[in-house]
Formats: C-alpha cells, sequence, structure tokens
C-alpha cells in the first residue's frame, strides 16, 4: 500500500466555473492532468457544462507551483464536442482519460444522450489527437464498449494503463436501474477489460470494485497508477453522498477494498463539505497530486490535494 500514514493534505480550490466561457460556464467537473515538456506544467483536460447543461471537455494549462495550483490559461472553446444527432454522445462528452501512444494521444470519454424511460444513457468512447491535443478525432461514431447481454445498460467512466504490449482498463457498468421512485436511481460499480491495441476490448464481466453495504449503489470514476509493485485504485462511491474510496491490488484484477485508508474527506465546511468526487491521481517527484471535485458535481469547483510518498 501507498504510505497511508500520510493523509492527503488540501491544496484548496484552483478553479471555479467561468461565465465567459461557454464550455465552462456552470460546472468544472472531472479532468485529467498531462503532463508537458515543461517542468511541473500540464494540460488538465477538464468536463465543463454550458447553460443547457451539456458537457464539453476543455482545456486548462496549470503549473504545480510548492503544492499550489497555478491556473496559467483557460481556452475560450473547447477541444472536443458534441457528437452527431442520433450517436451515442449527441448530448455531451466528458470524463476525459489520456494516453500517450506513438506520437499520439488517445482520449477515452463518456457519451451521453437523453432517453425517455430513463434520465439518460452513458457508452464509452474513444477520440484521438496527432497534433498534441489541439484536435482529437473520433475513432468511431459509435462506443468502443458495445453493450453485451451481461452488460445490456451504461458503460462509463474509466482508467487505463498501458504495460509493455497490454492495455488495462477498469471501467464504470451500469448494474441496473432503479425501478420507480422509492428506489435508486442506478446501480453501478467497477469492472475490468485488456485489448491489445486500445480500441478492441476484451472484458471479463467481473464485478471489480463491488458495494461495500446495502446503502451503496453508485461507485466509478477509477484513478489507477502502479507504484512499489501495486496497483492503487481511488473512486468514488456514494450513498447519500459522494465520497473517495480506495483499494489495492496485486494484479490489477483482485482488489482489496480499504476506504479507511483513504486519507481524504470533506470538509467542515466550504465548497467540498458535502461531497468529494471525481479523484484523478498524478506522481510529481515525492509525491501524488490528487485533482478531485466538490459539492454537487463539481458546480463549486475543481480542487486539488497531495500525499506525499
Amino acid at each position: 500500500m501507498i504510505n497511508n500514514k500520510n493523509k492527503w493534505i488540501k491544496t484548496g480550490k484552483f478553479l471555479s466555473p467561468v461565465k465567459n466561457h461557454s464550455w465552462l460556464s456552470t460546472f468544472t467537473g472531472p479532468s485529467y492532468a498531462l503532463p508537458i515538456p515543461r517542468e511541473n506544467y500540464f494540460d488538465l483536460y477538464v468536463t465543463g457544462r454550458d447553460t443547457l447543461n451539456r458537457s464539453m471537455i476543455g482545456k486548462v494549462r496549470i503549473e504545480i507551483n510548492n503544492e499550489k495550483i497555478i491556473v496559467h490559461s483557460i481556452e475560450n472553446d473547447p477541444i472536443f464536442t458534441f457528437g452527431e444527432r442520433g450517436c451515442f454522445d449527441e448530448n455531451g462528452v466528458s470524463y476525459p482519460f489520456i494516453i500517450p501512444y506513438e506520437n499520439k494521444l488517445y482520449m477515452y470519454y463518456v457519451g451521453w444522450m437523453p432517453t425517455t424511460l430513463t434520465p439518460f444513457q452513458n457508452r464509452t468512447g474513444l477520440a484521438i489527437s496527432d497534433d498534441g491535443g489541439k484536435n482529437f478525432i473520433r475513432a468511431s461514431r459509435a462506443p468502443i464498449l458495445p453493450l453485451t447481454n451481461a452488460e445490456p445498460f451504461c458503460t462509463g467512466s474509466l482508467a487505463v494503463l498501458k504495460e509493455n504490449d497490454i492495455w488495462k482498463m477498469w471501467y464504470t457498468v451500469w448494474k441496473k436501474w432503479g425501478n420507480d421512485e422509492n428506489d435508486h436511481k442506478h446501480y453501478y460499480l467497477i469492472k475490468y477489460a485488456t485489448s491489445n491495441d486500445g480500441i478492441n476490448w476484451d472484458r471479463d464481466e467481473i464485478d471489480r470494485i463491488k458495494f461495500g453495504n446495502k446503502n451503496e449503489y453508485a461507485i466509478g470514476k477509477p484513478s489507477v497508477i502502479k507504484y512499489k509493485g501495486l496497483y492503487h485504485m481511488w473512486y468514488v462511491y456514494r450513498g447519500e453522498q459522494y465520497k473517495i474510496g480506495y483499494a489495492y491490488s496485486l494484479d490489477g484484477k483482485d482488489w482489496e477494498r480499504r476506504d479507511d485508508l483513504v486519507g481524504i474527506n470533506t470538509s467542515i465546511n466550504g465548497w467540498d463539505s458535502e461531497a468529494i468526487c471525481y479523484p484523478h491521481i498524478v506522481e510529481l517527484k515525492n509525491r501524488f497530486i490528487m485533482f478531485y471535485c466538490g459539492n454537487n458535481y463539481g458546480r463549486e469547483g475543481l480542487g486539488s490535494a497531495t500525499l506525499l510518498k
């Protein structure tokens, strides 16, 4: 396990919705930090929402300076937006996760489509950039994880690691939708898949991070790193509100869930006092940096925390 004698030290909120940037005008949602060739600088790919509550992905240039996040620029326009009418991502794109590969950037994302009997449908897509992240082109207009008999509902947020020639994915899968107003809206958790090319995936259909008790109904947004021979995963889970959980694994398949070791919780007051969610973890020298959202799915901002190795 990571040295959990050390707790995550919150370093504060650094980004809030910006009204004069339409793609970021109401929410600062799940993000992915991609290092660039300048020490301590990252391109932060952020899920924003517009005034119609539609998700788009934009880019924010940040610097991590003595654990403080400095925002240097916010791009005026999103770098990735809705798909064609009728496609799985016609009403929004979100949850970016980026893998550099062969001088390209593979960006996995979640597409949104409104439906009639359920509130929405989610599917997992892939877009590829060959110009350093200025433009992303869909690898397919269809989801990269097709519906199956075992997974007939939705797929969502994910994490990917490429180890040698094997791509490993931990992804969110809906188990079912709630039946009525007395039920939870949906039930989802985390499963595992592998690939030889990052595009075509083999799913083992086994629940990898499971519900901890009868009050839980949602587990998702994994962030996975490999450190000192172990896989470490942070994710969100919820009963009444989202919290961040933690698990570790020897092989990336069988996980020991230890939310008691996560080392971060809601604050007493302020922007992250009701919920903390959507973690993304990066390594930086002698520490780890966690980017996460606060109350109301990111309506109140995006912040960070640090953990010494």
